[in-house]
């Protein structure tokens, strides 16, 4: 089981970018993505959180300009960054929680992917 977390990069402030969080793999599911970001000197923030069957949460610095969607049958979760801003620049990271097949054992952990760096210019 591998989970990528993409799509970062460059942008302008008013620009938007979409992350994707990818979980590849054999018989394996996602069972919610949280997103966190760390910008800097500064400590680690939960972003946004989706969660099957559960309503999305957003810090507050981000309601209204950050969506999160899903494309399950893909294990594919995305973050959808909208007007961003220079405090929005940080390397975001992806937290799913998935269920996999180990050997004859269906099992549930948490996994930790790559972060993918975001700049956002003044």
């Amino acid at each position: 089981v591998q989970l990528q977390a993409s799509g970062g990069g460059l942008v302008q402030a008013g620009g938007s970018l979409r992350l994707s969080c990818a979980v590849s793999g054999s018989s394996v599911s996602i069972n919610g993505v949280d997103w966190y970001r760390q910008a800097p000197e500064k400590q680690r923030e939960l972003v946004a959180g989706f969660t099957i069957g559960d309503d999305e949460v957003y810090a507050d610095s981000v309601k209204g300009r950050f969506t999160i969607a899903s494309d399950i049958p893909k294990n594919t979760v995305y973050l959808q960054m909208n007007r961003l801003k220079p405090a929005d620049t940080a390397v975001y990271y992806c937290d799913a929680d998935i269920t996999y097949l180990d050997g004859r054992f269906w099992r549930r952990k948490r996994s930790w992917g790559q972060g993918t760096l975001v700049t956002v210019s003044s």
